[in-house]
């Protein structure tokens, strides 16, 4: 895919990070798009901020959506059709998809109560699920249709260091990574001119901590205090990540790495695969130096809470 001009794009997840990056940046380009969060008032934001940046007559719409609910996926691509006139290809199609909301939270699977770990899957897998299962009919009816599933290094490694469980996200990235490849076949061989798009993020600086706090009944305050350092110490700016998947989409990439960590933890454990979860081993093959436990801990800072997306 050359160009975005003129396309027609679907991002869940619009509301803040990457998702509204991903926004902004396909309106300037041109390119049609309908942007959902759970939060309306976010998404509106971004729309407006899309809507600035975009060529006259580029269409950017805003929806409420929780992508953990089939019927509410299914009512937001309705709304995008009827808003959008169904694209500029003709009746009942969307170009592409980024499958992008995401949460945090219910690291353990022991001690975190069941219906907290649920929601976590149910929002990073299942989401993914809905999205593709409403919107893939649309993107066949597309002359090259796109779906960009958001994974996440925690989709490689499930782990943010020693003494921090990361069950529930690293469960829900695991299984995009294994829908997404498990698709690259099957969209062979039932819809050859669609792709699917496997994006890996490591850390970025995004709002997700505070996001996923929020929707567990934290208050405001305290959410946000809680993402500053999260946000601080990202290697990488939502912005770039955005331009790191965009680029990954027009060069026919299936597998998008974004950013220097995921890179290096993919590179370590499909080389040492057995030693994926004995710290002190990566700890010494990650700095060079040795160093232990602690070398790990400074090397990856960037990996102490989930990546935004």
């Amino acid at each position: 895919m050359d160009s975005f001009a003129g396309k027609l794009a679907v991002v869940t997840g619009g509301g803040s990070g990457m998702g509204r990056e991903l926004v902004v940046k396909l309106a300037s380009q041109g390119c049609g798009v309908a942007a959902c969060d759970v939060r309306q008032a976010a998404a509106e934001e971004t729309a407006a901020l899309a809507r600035a940046a975009a060529p006259d007559g580029t269409t950017v719409t805003a929806h409420a959506c929780d992508v953990a609910d089939a019927a509410q996926v299914a009512r937001f691509r309705d709304e995008a059709l009827a808003a959008h006139g169904a694209g500029s290809h003709g009746a009942g199609h969307v170009d592409l998809v980024f499958s992008n909301a995401g949460t945090g939270g219910a690291g353990s699977f022991i001690t975190d109560p069941p219906e907290m770990w649920e929601r976590v899957f149910a929002v990073d897998f299942w989401g993914v699920y809905h999205c593709a299962r409403v919107f893939l009919p649309l993107l066949m009816k597309s002359p090259e249709g796109v779906l960009v599933n958001t994974s996440s290094l925690n989709g490689i490694w499930a782990s943010l260091g020693p003494g921090i469980p990361h069950t529930a996200y690293s469960s829900a990235k695991f299984a995009v990574r294994g829908f997404s490849e498990a698709l690259i076949e099957d969209l062979k061989i039932n819809a050859p001119h669609v792709r699917v798009v496997l994006v890996m993020p490591g850390h970025v600086a995004t709002n997700i901590v505070a996001n996923s706090l929020i929707a567990f009944g934290v208050p405001e305050k305290d959410a946000i205090e809680a993402n500053q350092g999260f946000y601080d110490t990202a290697p990488l700016s939502a912005a770039g990540a955005a331009d790191i998947i965009l680029d990954g989409v027009r060069s026919g990439a299936w597998r998008v790495l974004v950013g220097e960590d995921a890179r290096r933890i993919d590179q370590y454990v499909r080389a040492y695969p057995e030693d994926a979860y004995d710290y002190e081993k990566m700890a010494e093959a990650m700095s060079g130096s040795g160093g232990g436990v602690d070398t790990l801990n400074r090397a990856l800072t960037d990996l102490r809470s989930p990546d935004a997306d």
